[in-house]
């Protein structure tokens, strides 16, 4: 197995491990749900988690950029963290 399949497997578990976990502001604003990742396939690197916006969190004006279904595109840089529920600062 080359360095990109084995990098591509991680991503792969990482991924399903993350799918549908809750996604919650530093302030315990309820963000939403995980439904993606998006990565550097030449790098193998993490961009952002892609997030399922949720009805409260819709209304507000934030600052991260939406793929073209409106889901939110949390840079990995503002994690925070990640245990049951992935904590993000915005």
């Amino acid at each position: 197995m080359s360095d990109t399949d084995g990098s591509r497997v991680m991503v792969e578990l990482l991924a399903k491990s993350l799918t549908k976990k809750s996604v919650v502001g530093v302030d315990g604003v309820d963000f939403g749900t995980v439904h993606n990742l998006t990565l550097n396939t030449t790098s193998g690197k993490l961009n952002d988690l892609v997030v399922d916006p949720s009805a409260r969190i819709k209304s507000r004006s934030l600052d991260f950029e939406t793929d073209e279904n409106g889901r939110l595109l949390v840079p990995v840089d503002r994690i925070r963290v990640v245990k049951d529920t992935i904590v993000v600062d915005y």
